[in-house]
């Protein structure tokens, strides 16, 4: 096997490895009853830190509207509030009581699960693992970014 085919080799292989994982979490919030962008939304809220939605959006790669939308239907459901941010006019977005023991709910059994197969990993890789996977995952978005794959130049993703 020559030099180009191993590289395409070694891509066909972390593509599927990337999707196994986005259907990993697709197929749990599926079991969960909930939206896949709505279970990535009380994820970034479980880290214990304020965000905006444009900060999620941003991050997670999510569109601003369907963040919009996963945000109004946990306000409904009195998961969440909005609270002026410091630094910004938008608003930030606040677990409730009640939406940090949903989330808890949620979101537990996956991280639980994160974490055994991190350790799994780590016991086989160093944690360089982990910045190799944030390494390529930047240096694919800006290639493709550099091609128009991903949109026109307002739409920046690093």
């Amino acid at each position: 096997m020559g030099e180009e085919d191993r590289i395409l080799a070694a891509m066909r292989r972390l593509t599927a490895a990337a999707n196994k994982i986005d259907g990993a979490y697709y197929l749990c919030a599926k079991k969960m009853g909930i939206k896949e962008n709505t279970l990535a939304l009380l994820y970034a809220l479980d880290d214990g830190h304020p965000h905006t939605q444009k900060e999620i959006a941003e991050t997670w790669l999510i569109p601003k509207t369907t963040i919009n939308t996963a945000v109004k239907e946990l306000m409904s459901a009195g998961y969440v509030t909005l609270a002026p941010a410091s630094h910004t006019r938008e608003k930030t977005i606040v677990l409730t009581d009640a939406g940090r023991a949903y989330t808890t709910q949620m979101v537990g059994h996956i991280t639980a699960a994160e974490r055994q197969a991190l350790e799994e990993t780590l016991q086989r890789y160093s944690m360089d693992f982990i910045d190799a996977y944030d390494h390529f995952a930047q240096r694919l978005c800006q290639a493709l970014q550099q091609t128009d794959s991903l949109g026109d130049d307002n739409e920046r993703i690093v």
